[in-house]
Protein backbone atom coordinates (compact mmCIF):
# COMPACT_ATOMS: atom_id res chain seq x y z
CA UNK A 1 0.00 0.00 0.00
CA UNK A 2 1.29 3.79 -0.71
CA UNK A 3 2.27 6.06 1.85
CA UNK A 4 2.14 9.34 1.93
CA UNK A 5 4.07 11.37 4.43
CA UNK A 6 2.83 14.73 5.63
CA UNK A 7 4.35 17.33 7.50
CA UNK A 8 2.68 19.28 9.84
CA UNK A 9 3.69 23.19 10.34
CA UNK A 10 3.29 25.28 13.43
CA UNK A 11 3.17 28.76 12.97
CA UNK A 12 5.18 30.56 15.50
CA UNK A 13 3.36 33.49 15.42
CA UNK A 14 0.11 32.29 16.64
CA UNK A 15 1.08 32.64 20.19
CA UNK A 16 1.82 36.23 19.12
CA UNK A 17 -1.75 36.80 18.25
CA UNK A 18 -3.70 35.07 20.70
CA UNK A 19 -1.22 37.41 23.00
CA UNK A 20 -2.06 40.13 21.42
CA UNK A 21 -5.72 40.02 21.05
CA UNK A 22 -5.97 39.44 24.89
CA UNK A 23 -4.15 42.51 25.56
CA UNK A 24 -6.44 44.91 23.21
CA UNK A 25 -9.35 43.65 25.37
CA UNK A 26 -7.94 43.68 28.69
CA UNK A 27 -5.96 47.47 28.00
CA UNK A 28 -9.19 48.65 26.79
CA UNK A 29 -10.76 47.95 29.99
CA UNK A 30 -8.39 49.11 31.54
CA UNK A 31 -8.46 52.59 30.29
CA UNK A 32 -12.08 52.57 31.06
CA UNK A 33 -11.37 52.01 34.33
CA UNK A 34 -8.67 54.32 34.79
CA UNK A 35 -10.96 57.24 33.33
CA UNK A 36 -14.15 55.84 35.75
CA UNK A 37 -11.42 56.27 38.87
CA UNK A 38 -10.10 59.96 37.75
CA UNK A 39 -13.45 61.13 36.74
CA UNK A 40 -13.23 64.52 38.54
CA UNK A 41 -10.17 65.26 36.10
CA UNK A 42 -12.25 65.50 33.14
CA UNK A 43 -13.62 68.74 31.89
CA UNK A 44 -15.75 67.67 28.92
CA UNK A 45 -16.28 63.82 30.00
CA UNK A 46 -19.25 63.48 27.65
CA UNK A 47 -16.33 63.42 24.81
CA UNK A 48 -14.41 61.00 27.06
CA UNK A 49 -17.24 58.47 27.04
CA UNK A 50 -17.84 59.13 23.43
CA UNK A 51 -14.42 58.19 22.84
CA UNK A 52 -14.75 54.86 25.25
CA UNK A 53 -17.99 53.90 23.30
CA UNK A 54 -16.09 53.48 20.19
CA UNK A 55 -13.61 52.62 22.00
CA UNK A 56 -15.08 49.33 23.07
CA UNK A 57 -17.38 48.46 19.99
CA UNK A 58 -13.51 48.72 17.89
CA UNK A 59 -11.81 46.61 20.05
CA UNK A 60 -14.43 43.45 20.44
CA UNK A 61 -16.04 44.28 16.31
CA UNK A 62 -12.21 43.73 15.15
CA UNK A 63 -10.98 41.03 17.48
CA UNK A 64 -11.41 38.65 14.63
CA UNK A 65 -9.08 40.83 12.32
CA UNK A 66 -5.88 39.71 14.87
CA UNK A 67 -6.20 36.56 15.01
CA UNK A 68 -3.57 35.91 12.09
CA UNK A 69 -1.55 37.79 9.50
CA UNK A 70 -3.91 37.60 6.57
CA UNK A 71 -6.57 38.84 8.41
CA UNK A 72 -4.93 42.01 9.35
CA UNK A 73 -4.51 44.24 6.82
CA UNK A 74 -3.11 47.20 6.01
CA UNK A 75 -6.13 48.93 5.81
CA UNK A 76 -7.14 47.56 9.45
CA UNK A 77 -4.11 48.70 10.78
CA UNK A 78 -3.96 51.82 9.12
CA UNK A 79 -7.70 52.62 10.87
CA UNK A 80 -6.97 51.09 14.23
CA UNK A 81 -3.61 53.38 14.72
CA UNK A 82 -5.56 56.23 13.87
CA UNK A 83 -8.38 54.93 16.86
CA UNK A 84 -5.54 55.35 18.83
CA UNK A 85 -3.81 58.79 17.59
CA UNK A 86 -7.57 60.46 18.26
CA UNK A 87 -7.70 59.43 21.19
CA UNK A 88 -4.19 60.93 22.41
CA UNK A 89 -4.66 64.22 20.28
CA UNK A 90 -8.40 64.44 22.16
CA UNK A 91 -7.10 63.71 25.54
CA UNK A 92 -6.19 67.79 26.21
CA UNK A 93 -9.71 68.92 25.02
CA UNK A 94 -11.18 66.65 27.88
CA UNK A 95 -8.86 66.64 31.40
CA UNK A 96 -7.63 69.23 33.03
CA UNK A 97 -4.38 70.91 33.23
CA UNK A 98 -3.49 69.73 36.13
CA UNK A 99 -4.35 66.12 34.83
CA UNK A 100 -1.63 66.56 32.00
CA UNK A 101 1.12 68.55 34.25
CA UNK A 102 1.30 65.53 36.65
CA UNK A 103 1.84 62.62 33.75
CA UNK A 104 -1.97 61.82 33.53
CA UNK A 105 -2.61 59.00 31.39
CA UNK A 106 -4.15 60.33 27.70
CA UNK A 107 -7.45 58.41 26.96
CA UNK A 108 -6.62 55.06 25.09
CA UNK A 109 -3.56 55.16 27.96
CA UNK A 110 -1.50 52.09 26.95
CA UNK A 111 -4.21 50.45 24.32
CA UNK A 112 -2.15 52.60 22.03
CA UNK A 113 0.95 49.82 22.20
CA UNK A 114 -1.70 47.13 20.70
CA UNK A 115 -2.18 49.27 17.68
CA UNK A 116 1.74 49.47 17.21
CA UNK A 117 2.46 45.30 18.26
CA UNK A 118 0.00 45.09 15.26
CA UNK A 119 2.70 46.68 12.70
CA UNK A 120 5.25 44.57 14.74
CA UNK A 121 3.90 41.16 14.43
CA UNK A 122 2.68 41.79 10.45
CA UNK A 123 5.38 43.94 9.35
CA UNK A 124 8.55 42.98 11.53
CA UNK A 125 10.57 45.95 12.69
CA UNK A 126 9.97 48.42 9.62
CA UNK A 127 6.28 48.42 10.10
CA UNK A 128 6.87 48.86 13.66
CA UNK A 129 9.19 52.00 13.31
CA UNK A 130 6.89 53.63 11.04
CA UNK A 131 3.73 52.80 13.59
CA UNK A 132 5.64 54.17 16.56
CA UNK A 133 6.53 57.89 14.64
CA UNK A 134 3.05 59.61 14.85
CA UNK A 135 2.26 58.10 18.25
CA UNK A 136 5.79 59.59 19.69
CA UNK A 137 4.56 62.96 17.99
CA UNK A 138 0.92 62.33 19.37
CA UNK A 139 2.08 62.17 22.96
CA UNK A 140 4.34 65.03 22.60
CA UNK A 141 1.82 66.93 21.48
CA UNK A 142 -0.70 66.44 24.10
CA UNK A 143 2.13 67.12 26.83
CA UNK A 144 2.85 70.32 24.56
CA UNK A 145 6.33 70.01 26.07
CA UNK A 146 9.08 66.92 25.92
CA UNK A 147 8.98 66.18 29.72
CA UNK A 148 10.96 63.36 31.10
CA UNK A 149 8.24 60.76 31.80
CA UNK A 150 6.72 61.00 28.09
CA UNK A 151 9.94 60.58 26.42
CA UNK A 152 10.49 57.75 28.96
CA UNK A 153 6.96 56.36 27.80
CA UNK A 154 7.89 57.46 23.93
CA UNK A 155 11.21 55.04 23.56
CA UNK A 156 10.34 52.97 25.66
CA UNK A 157 7.18 52.01 23.26
CA UNK A 158 9.42 52.79 19.97
CA UNK A 159 12.28 49.97 21.42
CA UNK A 160 9.78 47.41 22.43
CA UNK A 161 7.86 47.13 19.32
CA UNK A 162 10.63 47.69 17.13
CA UNK A 163 13.01 44.42 19.04
CA UNK A 164 9.69 42.50 19.00
CA UNK A 165 8.92 42.85 15.30
CA UNK A 166 12.17 42.05 14.68
CA UNK A 167 12.13 38.49 16.35
CA UNK A 168 9.29 38.06 14.45
CA UNK A 169 11.05 38.17 11.36
CA UNK A 170 13.85 36.12 12.71
CA UNK A 171 10.98 33.66 14.03
CA UNK A 172 9.50 33.41 10.44
CA UNK A 173 12.87 33.04 9.13
CA UNK A 174 13.91 29.92 10.99
CA UNK A 175 10.18 28.50 10.72
CA UNK A 176 10.82 28.13 6.74
CA UNK A 177 14.26 27.20 7.65
CA UNK A 178 12.76 23.98 10.08
CA UNK A 179 9.86 23.30 7.19
CA UNK A 180 11.95 22.96 4.21
CA UNK A 181 14.14 20.64 6.60
CA UNK A 182 11.28 18.60 7.58
CA UNK A 183 10.13 18.30 4.27
CA UNK A 184 13.52 17.03 3.06
CA UNK A 185 13.44 14.63 5.54
CA UNK A 186 10.23 13.20 4.74
CA UNK A 187 11.41 13.17 1.08
CA UNK A 188 14.37 11.01 2.47
CA UNK A 189 12.34 8.62 4.36
CA UNK A 190 10.28 8.41 1.11
CA UNK A 191 13.38 7.82 -1.22
CA UNK A 192 15.00 5.71 0.99
CA UNK A 193 11.35 2.92 1.63
CA UNK A 194 10.79 3.16 -2.09
CA UNK A 195 14.66 2.18 -2.56
CA UNK A 196 14.34 -0.88 -0.48
CA UNK A 197 11.06 -1.33 -1.92
CA UNK A 198 12.92 -2.02 -5.43
CA UNK A 199 15.99 -3.42 -4.15
CA UNK A 200 13.43 -6.32 -3.15
CA UNK A 201 11.90 -6.63 -6.66
CA UNK A 202 12.63 -4.57 -9.77
CA UNK A 203 16.52 -4.92 -8.79
CA UNK A 204 16.78 -8.39 -7.99
CA UNK A 205 15.04 -9.61 -11.10
CA UNK A 206 17.29 -7.42 -13.20
CA UNK A 207 19.91 -8.88 -12.10
CA UNK A 208 18.43 -12.35 -12.40
CA UNK A 209 17.73 -11.53 -15.76
CA UNK A 210 21.68 -10.44 -16.51
CA UNK A 211 23.09 -13.63 -14.99
CA UNK A 212 20.60 -15.61 -17.02
CA UNK A 213 20.99 -14.22 -20.21
CA UNK A 214 25.06 -14.75 -20.22
CA UNK A 215 24.35 -18.22 -19.14
CA UNK A 216 21.77 -18.91 -22.69
CA UNK A 217 23.59 -16.94 -25.23
CA UNK A 218 22.63 -15.84 -27.98
CA UNK A 219 19.76 -12.98 -28.11
CA UNK A 220 19.14 -13.68 -24.43
CA UNK A 221 22.73 -12.29 -23.39
CA UNK A 222 22.16 -9.08 -25.65
CA UNK A 223 18.75 -8.99 -23.65
CA UNK A 224 20.36 -9.98 -19.91
CA UNK A 225 23.36 -6.98 -21.23
CA UNK A 226 20.26 -4.53 -21.26
CA UNK A 227 18.70 -5.36 -18.32
CA UNK A 228 22.24 -5.17 -16.56
CA UNK A 229 22.69 -1.55 -17.98
CA UNK A 230 19.17 -0.88 -17.04
CA UNK A 231 19.82 -2.32 -13.35
CA UNK A 232 22.65 0.39 -13.07
CA UNK A 233 20.81 3.07 -14.40
CA UNK A 234 18.08 2.32 -11.97
CA UNK A 235 20.19 1.74 -8.73
CA UNK A 236 21.70 5.30 -9.62
CA UNK A 237 18.72 6.73 -9.29
CA UNK A 238 17.20 5.46 -6.13
CA UNK A 239 20.21 6.00 -4.05
CA UNK A 240 21.18 9.28 -4.77
CA UNK A 241 18.47 10.62 -7.64
CA UNK A 242 22.16 11.85 -9.75
CA UNK A 243 20.86 11.35 -13.21
CA UNK A 244 18.88 14.14 -14.31
CA UNK A 245 16.24 14.20 -17.10
CA UNK A 246 18.31 12.20 -20.03
CA UNK A 247 17.90 9.97 -22.72
CA UNK A 248 20.46 7.19 -23.23
CA UNK A 249 20.66 5.62 -26.80
CA UNK A 250 22.88 3.26 -28.38
CA UNK A 251 24.34 2.78 -32.37
CA UNK A 252 25.60 0.17 -33.45
CA UNK A 253 26.45 2.43 -36.68
CA UNK A 254 30.82 1.80 -36.61
CA UNK A 255 30.38 0.15 -33.32
CA UNK A 256 30.10 3.46 -31.60
CA UNK A 257 28.20 3.97 -28.71
CA UNK A 258 26.69 6.98 -28.36
CA UNK A 259 25.17 8.66 -25.56
CA UNK A 260 22.70 11.98 -25.13
CA UNK A 261 22.67 13.79 -21.86
CA UNK A 262 19.94 16.43 -22.36
CA UNK A 263 21.45 19.26 -20.14
CA UNK A 264 19.25 20.50 -17.41
CA UNK A 265 17.48 23.65 -18.00
CA UNK A 266 17.94 25.34 -14.54
CA UNK A 267 19.86 27.87 -13.87
CA UNK A 268 23.00 28.17 -16.14
CA UNK A 269 25.06 30.07 -13.53
CA UNK A 270 24.97 27.64 -10.59
CA UNK A 271 27.56 25.15 -10.22
CA UNK A 272 27.13 21.41 -11.84
CA UNK A 273 27.66 18.37 -10.57
CA UNK A 274 29.93 16.27 -11.96
CA UNK A 275 28.19 13.17 -11.10
CA UNK A 276 25.26 13.45 -12.77
CA UNK A 277 27.01 14.01 -15.93
CA UNK A 278 28.70 10.98 -15.58
CA UNK A 279 25.90 8.80 -14.18
CA UNK A 280 24.63 7.45 -17.46
CA UNK A 281 28.13 5.90 -18.48
CA UNK A 282 27.76 3.60 -16.16
CA UNK A 283 27.19 -0.19 -17.73
CA UNK A 284 27.28 -3.63 -17.11
CA UNK A 285 30.86 -3.50 -18.42
CA UNK A 286 31.64 -0.11 -17.14
CA UNK A 287 32.00 0.57 -13.44
CA UNK A 288 31.92 4.12 -12.05
CA UNK A 289 32.98 4.86 -8.59
CA UNK A 290 32.52 8.38 -7.01
CA UNK A 291 32.67 10.92 -4.24
CA UNK A 292 29.25 10.37 -2.06
CA UNK A 293 29.49 14.56 -2.24
CA UNK A 294 28.42 16.08 -4.95
CA UNK A 295 31.63 17.10 -7.41
CA UNK A 296 31.09 20.77 -7.90
CA UNK A 297 32.28 22.33 -11.51
CA UNK A 298 31.38 25.16 -13.78
CA UNK A 299 28.70 24.41 -15.78
CA UNK A 300 30.76 24.24 -19.42
CA UNK A 301 33.91 22.71 -17.46
CA UNK A 302 31.73 20.19 -16.13
CA UNK A 303 30.06 19.31 -19.83
CA UNK A 304 33.60 19.40 -21.45
CA UNK A 305 35.19 16.98 -18.89
CA UNK A 306 32.05 14.88 -19.36
CA UNK A 307 32.84 14.82 -23.00
CA UNK A 308 35.94 13.61 -23.05
CA UNK A 309 35.32 10.87 -20.46
CA UNK A 310 32.72 9.64 -23.03
CA UNK A 311 35.41 10.31 -25.67
CA UNK A 312 37.87 8.26 -23.76
CA UNK A 313 34.87 5.45 -23.22
CA UNK A 314 34.30 5.51 -27.07
CA UNK A 315 37.72 4.05 -27.55
CA UNK A 316 37.71 1.31 -25.19
CA UNK A 317 34.59 0.23 -27.16
CA UNK A 318 36.33 0.37 -30.68
CA UNK A 319 39.18 -0.74 -29.80
CA UNK A 320 39.15 -2.79 -27.13
CA UNK A 321 36.04 -4.74 -28.13
CA UNK A 322 32.67 -5.36 -26.18
CA UNK A 323 34.19 -8.07 -23.79
CA UNK A 324 36.54 -4.96 -22.37
CA UNK A 325 35.53 -3.68 -19.09
CA UNK A 326 36.05 -0.43 -17.59
CA UNK A 327 36.59 1.93 -14.65
CA UNK A 328 35.90 5.35 -13.96
CA UNK A 329 37.13 6.61 -10.30
CA UNK A 330 36.26 10.43 -9.57
CA UNK A 331 38.67 12.30 -7.46
CA UNK A 332 37.70 15.26 -5.75
CA UNK A 333 40.69 17.10 -4.79
CA UNK A 334 41.09 20.98 -3.01
CA UNK A 335 42.24 22.48 -5.98
CA UNK A 336 41.13 20.45 -8.44
CA UNK A 337 39.21 17.61 -10.08
CA UNK A 338 40.75 13.98 -11.28
CA UNK A 339 39.04 11.55 -13.45
CA UNK A 340 40.20 8.50 -14.41
CA UNK A 341 39.09 6.21 -17.35
CA UNK A 342 40.80 2.73 -17.37
CA UNK A 343 40.00 -0.86 -19.21
CA UNK A 344 41.43 -4.10 -19.53
CA UNK A 345 42.01 -4.08 -22.93
CA UNK A 346 45.27 -4.48 -25.35
CA UNK A 347 46.32 -1.63 -24.58
CA UNK A 348 48.08 0.98 -27.37
CA UNK A 349 51.36 0.11 -29.12
CA UNK A 350 54.22 2.56 -29.38
CA UNK A 351 53.54 4.89 -31.59
CA UNK A 352 50.01 4.37 -32.63
CA UNK A 353 49.02 7.80 -31.20
CA UNK A 354 51.85 9.88 -33.36
CA UNK A 355 50.38 7.39 -36.74
CA UNK A 356 47.15 8.12 -35.76
CA UNK A 357 47.30 11.58 -35.71
CA UNK A 358 49.29 11.82 -38.50
CA UNK A 359 46.45 9.51 -40.55
CA UNK A 360 43.74 12.60 -39.61
CA UNK A 361 42.48 10.51 -36.91
CA UNK A 362 41.97 13.02 -33.50
CA UNK A 363 39.97 11.35 -31.17
CA UNK A 364 42.83 11.56 -29.03
CA UNK A 365 44.16 14.43 -29.73
CA UNK A 366 41.06 16.94 -29.79
CA UNK A 367 38.44 14.58 -28.24
CA UNK A 368 40.39 14.43 -25.03
CA UNK A 369 43.24 16.22 -24.67
CA UNK A 370 42.17 19.38 -26.97
CA UNK A 371 39.37 19.39 -24.48
CA UNK A 372 41.18 19.81 -21.22
CA UNK A 373 43.82 21.84 -22.54
CA UNK A 374 41.23 24.22 -23.49
CA UNK A 375 39.99 24.15 -19.46
CA UNK A 376 43.42 24.88 -18.33
CA UNK A 377 44.05 21.35 -17.28
CA UNK A 378 45.81 18.36 -18.76
CA UNK A 379 45.25 14.46 -19.77
CA UNK A 380 47.58 12.06 -19.45
CA UNK A 381 47.53 8.60 -21.11
CA UNK A 382 49.32 5.24 -19.94
CA UNK A 383 49.47 2.29 -21.91
CA UNK A 384 51.04 -0.35 -21.75
CA UNK A 385 50.86 -3.38 -24.80
CA UNK A 386 48.88 -6.77 -23.32
CA UNK A 387 47.94 -4.47 -19.35
CA UNK A 388 45.49 -1.98 -20.97
CA UNK A 389 44.96 1.87 -21.08
CA UNK A 390 44.61 4.64 -18.60
CA UNK A 391 43.76 8.11 -19.15
CA UNK A 392 43.97 10.56 -16.66
CA UNK A 393 41.82 13.66 -16.85
CA UNK A 394 42.82 16.76 -14.49
CA UNK A 395 41.13 19.92 -14.34
CA UNK A 396 41.72 22.57 -11.80
CA UNK A 397 38.97 24.18 -9.83
CA UNK A 398 40.08 27.23 -10.66
CA UNK A 399 38.65 29.20 -13.78
CA UNK A 400 40.90 29.64 -16.77
CA UNK A 401 40.99 33.12 -18.10
CA UNK A 402 39.53 32.15 -21.15
CA UNK A 403 36.12 31.11 -21.85
CA UNK A 404 36.10 27.11 -21.44
CA UNK A 405 32.22 27.16 -23.52
CA UNK A 406 31.63 25.69 -26.85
Amino acid sequence: MARRERVMRMSVELPLWRALTAYRVLTMLYAVGLFASAYDDYDRPGIAIAYYVVLFVWTLATLPRVQNAAACTKRFLTVDLAVALTGIVLTPLVVTQQHIDRGGPTLPSIWTAGSVLAFAIKGGWRWAAFASTPVAAANLIERGHPARDTVHNVILVWVASIAIGYVVQVARASERTLARALEIEAATRERERLARDIHDGVLQVLAMVQRRGVVIGGEAAELGRMAGEQEIALRTLVSGGLVPVSRVSEDEAEGAVVRVVDEDTGERDAPADLRALLAPYAAARVALAEPGAPVLLPPPAARELAAAVGAALDNVHRHAGDDARAWILVEDEPDAVIVTVRDDGPGIPDGRLVQAEGEGRLGVAQSIRGRLRDLGGRAELISTPGQGTEVELTVPKAAPGKDSSR
